[in-house]
Parts: C-alpha cells; structure tokens; sequence
C-alpha cells in the first residue's frame, strides 16, 4: 500500500493538475518564444542604426556595474563578517536598505545634486572658479561613469547578501589554517575564502547585470543608450516591430551571455570544507582609527546609495507640500497611485495562486517532466523586462491574427496596447518566478508524509489543498504576495512599453516628472515607491516563514 501511494504521489500524479503546471510554464516561456518564432516567420529582422555603439555601450556598462558591485558586495560582506566594530550589527543590516531605492529615483536625485546646475557643482565653482581649478568647465555627470555609479549604489546589496550568507556559512578551519601559517587577512581572504564564496558570488553578479541589462530609465537620464534604451525608442518612438525585436533579441542573447558567464564563474568544482556549517568566521575586534575607518566606510555607502536620496526627496516633497497643501489628495496622484496598488494587488495575487497551484501539484507527482516544467516559470524573472515587453506584443498580435482568421470580427484589437491587459499579462510572466519560489520553499518544509496521509484517507486534490497544505504554507503565501506587490509597484520598463493611452503607475509618473526635470512634483511620488519597497514587511515575513513548520501541530489544529 505504501509503495503504491507513494508512486501515485512522486510518479505519474494526477494528469489534470500536471497539465496545470505544463501550460503555466508555456505561458511563461510564450513571450521568448513569440520573439524567436517571429525573426524566423520573417525570415531574420533588421537591427536599427547604431546598433553596434548601442552593442558596446552595454556591455562597456555591464563590466563597469558587475566591477564595481563586486567589490563594494563582496568588501563589505567580508567587513561586517570578519571584523568587529562599532555599530557593526546595526549596519550590517542598513547595507540592505538601498534594495528599496530603484535605480531610476537614485538617478534623477543624483543629477538634480551633482550635474552641472546642481548644487554640488554651483558651489565648486563659486569656490574654485569656472574651470572648478582643472581646466574644465564642468564634472561630466551625464555619462556612463555617472549611470554606472548609481546601479552600483542600488544593485551591490545582491553581492553582499549572497556574500555574507556565504561567509557566515563558512567553517573557519581552512582560514585559520591559513592565517597560522602566515598569510595575512587579505591573502587568507584571496586564496582560502574566496574560492568557497564563488558561486554565491557569481549568483549575485548574474543578478546584478540582468537587472543593468533591464534598465533603461536611469541609463536615459544620463545619456547612455543601451540595448534596452534601443528597445524602447524603436517601439515607442518610431512604432518599428520589426527593429524593436531585433533589439530585443539581442537583450535576449546579452541575457543567455549573462547567465552562461554566471556558470562559468561557478565552475565544474564543488569546494566542501571540514569543520562543519553556521560557526562562521571568528571575528577580529578593530581598534582605533581602524575601527572608525571601518565604521565610516559603511555609514558612507548607506548615506550614498539611501540616506542623503532619502533627505533629498523630503526636502522637495516638503516643498512641494509647502507651496500646494492639496497635493496629497490631488485626482492625478490619487489616479496613478490607485492604478499602481490595484495592479500590483492584481498581479500578486494572480502569481501567488498560481504559484500555489504548482507547488500543490507538484506534491500530487508528475515526473521530471513537469518539475522540469516547474523549472521553467521560474525563468520569466530571469529574461529582461524589454525582451518580456516585446513578447508579449507578439503573442497579443498572434493571437489577434488567430481570431480574425477563425471569423471573430476586430479580433483583439490588439489588447496588449488597448488594454491593461497586456500589463498584467507581462507582469505575470515576469513575476510568477519569485512567487513561486516563496511558496515553494514553505511547500518543502512540509514532510511527505502528510500529503501522502492526508490521501490514504481519502482527501481529494482540492480538500487537500484547501484543508492541509494552504493553513501549512501560509507563510510563504504571504512573503510571496508582499514580494510580487514590492517589485510590481518598482516596475518601469514594462509599463512604459505596454501601457494604453492614460494609463499611468506611480513609477512613470516619477519617470515623466523627472525627465522634465520637475524634481520636487516627483519627490512624493518617488517617496512612496521608496517606502513601500522598504522591505519590512517581507522581511518580517521572511523571518517568520524561515521558522520551521511542525505540520502535525497545524493539521490538528
């Protein structure tokens, strides 16, 4: 009996559900595929003017961005790790904050603050004359260096994380084996640690140059045009399909690039390591100047990349506040804030139950065919927004075609450019990954052993679901939702791609407002992106659904 049951749970499962999970992960995969299938239906498509500068300006910026994350992660990981300073605890956790400030709000405080108008550069010439002392008239903030600046201070917290979590996982033996034989902290660090920390090092740098491949709001303000930028422009500019797919494509390939450099960083090795897991490293006290260096270090990095932006936005909220009290409840930012909350909700609460939906049936079985499907919805988060963007509009058009070839009258009409629809439709596929792989990781935390019970006494899928394993995973449910509704209402590039006419979120409407350099209007906006992205929420989420699950507890009660 058991291994019979056991086989109808991990083998063939129930076909209808296993079926669920297929046309989820097609679903997921559709925008990628419409974007090949439509270059080869036309037999190759011709990439615009200027490709080629837009070809090297991207990569140019992805190796400065992973360059300089990789440093600022992996020193300050191994900083609050190691070492032993004041406010160490405390900032150990600030270093994360600037996960809640996107890089397009950074961006527009950073040159409101520092281009040449601004005041940084105002007072230095007043002070040193109009050559500022060197010879030029200006610090040239529009350009790459300056871009790649900001994505560093907002995207390096995806190498530290991983770093950290990597370091305190670290058995000390081999590092002070190392540190006994006479090499110093940094060439211990270079030679011993360094190689244990790679993947979880390569893993935070994929994710740090697929979320620079992304962006092209923050790239625009200074000047660069990337490949994403070249996406946007052809489609929103000149209405060319054919040249904003070719761009896409090439995003496309920038990503596969991307994730095939991420593998070969991680290597063939597995590093093992004696002396067991979660001892950490031993913490060397610091003293001194070298204690105020070490503290300095860090409270400049959080005041760079979130304190001094924060201060700034308050500043021009206040006065905006100052100079309209009404503007809290003025129609438009009630209007793009009511659209950014409802698609948000919309959209989190579509990938938690679908995510939901996967996980339970995968309990049911399956084979590797669907866990391999599984896998596969996962992937949406990890294809640029530009490339989703554009799928979308081919699977929308294709399926238009489809109706007006099968007699329906106007098919579509379109709907990914007429509706909110395909908004929704692009921000599901991009955000089905994180979600399911919250609830997943609550899903893995309930044994077997009471699915496979609940089914020997003749629950059914759906009382299954409902009865054990939803009151079982209900914290991952509810990180999976608040993660989804965070990133949702951060989204830029594809609402501005996908959008109707008079369709406005909160995240473009701070684009707008701050591409005409209306940088106090964009600060209560920019405000409440920052504070609802803040994370604390999650995190207290995520530190309750870390806890461990006593199933039977739950089910009996």
């Amino acid at each position: 009996m058991t291994v019979l049951l056991a086989r109808r749970v991990g083998g063939a499962g129930r076909p209808g559900w296993s079926l669920l999970v297929l046309l989820v992960a097609a679903a997921v995969a559709s925008p990628v595929v419409g974007v090949s299938g439509y270059a080869v239906a036309q037999g190759g498509v011709r990439a615009p003017g200027g490709t080629g500068a837009m070809i090297v300006t991207t990569a140019v910026l992805l190796g400065l961005v992973a360059a300089g994350t990789a440093v600022l992660g992996t020193g300050l990981a191994w900083l609050v790790t190691a070492y032993d300073f004041p406010l160490r605890r405390t900032l150990g956790w600030l270093l994360v904050l600037p996960l809640a400030m996107p890089a397009y709000i950074l961006g527009f405080v950073y040159l409101s603050t520092f281009d040449y108008a601004g005041p940084v550069q105002t007072w230095l010439r007043s002070v040193l004359g109009d050559d500022l002392g060197i010879g030029v008239s200006g610090i040239p903030v529009r350009s790459i260096g300056g871009a790649a600046v900001v994505l560093v201070l907002t995207l390096y917290p995806y190498v530290y994380l991983m770093t950290r979590a990597a370091l305190a996982e670290t058995a000390p033996t081999a590092h002070d084996a190392a540190r006994s034989l006479g090499a110093g902290p940094g060439r211990a660090f270079r030679t011993v640690l360094l190689p244990l920390v790679r993947p979880s090092l390569a893993a935070g740098l994929a994710l740090v140059m697929m979320e620079t491949l992304t962006d092209f709001a923050t790239v625009q303000y200074f000047g660069v045009r990337t490949l994403s930028v070249g996406v946007y422009l052809a489609w929103k500019g000149s209405f060319d399909v054919g040249s904003a797919i070719a761009v896409a494509i090439l995003v496309l390939v920038a990503a596969v690039v991307v994730l095939a450099v991420e593998r070969l960083l991680r290597g063939r090795a597995r590093y093992s390591q004696r002396g067991g897991r979660g001892r950490g490293l031993a913490e060397r006290r610091l003293t001194g100047l070298r204690a105020a260096a070490a503290t300095g270090t860090a409270l400049l990095v959080v005041a760079l990349a979130f304190g001094l932006p924060v201060l700034r936005l308050g500043a021009w909220a206040a006065a905006a506040l100052a100079d309209d009290p009404g503007a809290l409840v003025d129609e438009r930012f009630v209007d793009h804030l009511g659209s950014s909350v409802s698609v948000a909700a919309v959209v989190a609460g579509t990938c938690v139950l679908v995510s939901l939906l996967m996980a339970h049936a995968l309990r049911l079985g399956g084979g590797r065919v669907v866990r391999g499907a599984a896998q596969v919805t996962t992937f949406g988060y990890a294809v640029p927004g530009a490339v989703v963007g554009i799928g979308v509009l081919v699977v929308f058009q294709a399926a238009n075609d489809a109706l007006v070839a099968l007699g329906a009258e106007g098919g579509t009409g379109l709907l990914a450019t007429g509706s909110v629809l395909g908004v929704l439709a692009a921000y599901v596929v991009r955000f089905t990954g994180p979600a399911y792989q919250a609830v997943d990781a609550s899903f893995s935390r309930v044994p077997p052993t009471v699915t496979q019970s609940a089914l020997a006494l003749g629950a059914g899928p759906t009382r299954l679901l409902s009865r054990v394993h939803l009151p079982l995973v209900r914290p991952g449910v509810a990180v999976a939702f608040t993660l989804v509704v965070v990133d949702a209402v951060k989204e830029l590039p594809l609402v501005l791609l996908l959008r109707p006419f008079g369709f406005t979120t909160l995240s473009v409407w701070v684009y707008e407002l701050a591409s005409e350099n209306f940088w106090e209007r964009a600060a209560l906006p920019a405000l409440l992106i920052v504070a609802l992205a803040l994370a604390l929420v999650p995190v207290a989420l995520l530190n309750r659904s870390s806890r461990p699950v006593d199933p039977m507890a739950r089910v009996g009660g």
